[in-house]
């Protein structure tokens, strides 16, 4: 059982990209599965947004109010997401063809909001969690408002209005952003032997993080399988996902004064909330920028196992050194 564990907190992360392609594949190649997905599709999206809520609230259990405060990074990290976002929205509106695609892709990858997972990684890799709350919430309200003013400049055909945007963007970010909080922080400052049990299970917040990685691959590999691009265009969309990852992890490592700072800096510009990202370009932009939104997802996901491992490497060295 203790090597199972062990094999789990290792390895859970890309088990659960693979086994998430593998669902969707098992399903897209078994006509007979086929008649299932009007339930289905509905169930996995919902799900996802159920793990994200979970994974909130036992970060929101280990923390109070009074640690979520503003640091200069936050700051550094919220024009990288705005100034990039603006820029690549303003060559989008002067372009066509595959670029503009691309140059959407571009965009939505990097204004997507940080992910909930984000504050569960950063807490394992010995960063600050509550920054990374913290900045959880800032961007979410940022990218609220700022994504309904660039709608309109890169999609002519919107018939909506700016506050009708807000709105069903808040709608799909703040129900599992804020009731989870309130909830928490409710049972902090009422029933503290409760909160007190909760946080012991908050460290098991990491496999919950697995379910939902899983429910997210398989969103991802829908939108691939879905969208009817060529090799080069996915080719393109591939680059374009990892570069926007690597840049923005990177970006990220160079914020804050000092190491805890920097590792959680990055979690929090580099990690995004994929599922949002998905369901952004497929509502809002050209339907295909989705597919970007699950490449993100794999490319974050590899990177996080790799800090995972370095991270459990080190620390058995420094197991070895003391038992020496």
């Amino acid at each position: 059982m203790n090597r199972m564990l062990y094999f789990l907190k290792e390895w859970m992360l890309p088990c659960a990209i693979v086994l998430g392609i593998s669902l969707y594949l098992v399903y897209h190649f078994m006509p007979g599965l086929h008649h299932l997905g009007p339930w289905l599709h509905p169930l996995v999206s919902e799900g996802q947004r159920l793990v994200i809520a979970f994974l909130l609230f036992f970060q929101f259990v280990k923390i109070s109010p009074h640690d979520l405060r503003l640091s200069r990074w936050h700051l550094y990290a919220l024009a990288v997401q705005i100034l990039s976002f603006l820029a690549l929205a303003a060559l989008v509106a002067f372009t066509g063809g595959t670029l503009r695609m691309l140059l959407e892709c571009a965009m939505l990858c990097m204004i997507c909001p940080t992910a909930s997972a984000a504050g569960v990684i950063t807490d394992r890799l010995g960063g600050n969690l509550a920054g990374t709350v913290s900045y959880v919430v800032l961007i979410n309200v940022a990218a609220t408002f700022l994504i309904p003013l660039v709608i309109p400049l890169v999609n002519p055909s919107a018939t909506m209005d700016f506050w009708s945007y807000v709105g069903h963007i808040a709608l799909k970010v703040f129900p599992v952003l804020i009731l989870p909080g309130l909830v928490a922080w409710l049972i902090r400052y009422t029933t503290r032997k409760l909160q007190r049990t909760l946080m012991r299970w908050a460290s098991n917040s990491f496999y919950v993080w697995g379910v939902g990685l899983t429910l997210a691959m398989i969103l991802a590999t829908r939108a691939l399988l879905l969208s009817g691009l060529g090799r080069s265009a996915v080719a393109g969309i591939v680059l374009v996902s990892l570069v926007s990852c690597f840049l923005q992890f990177f970006a990220g490592r160079r914020m804050g004064r000092e190491k805890v700072e920097r590792l959680t800096a990055g979690q929090a510009l580099g990690q995004k909330n994929t599922g949002f990202l998905i369901w952004l370009g497929y509502n809002y932009m050209t339907p295909v920028t989705s597919v970007a939104g699950g490449l993100y997802a794999i490319w974050q996901n590899l990177f996080n196992s790799w800090e995972l491992y370095e991270k459990a490497h080190e620390e058995a060295l420094q197991r070895g050194s003391r038992e020496q």
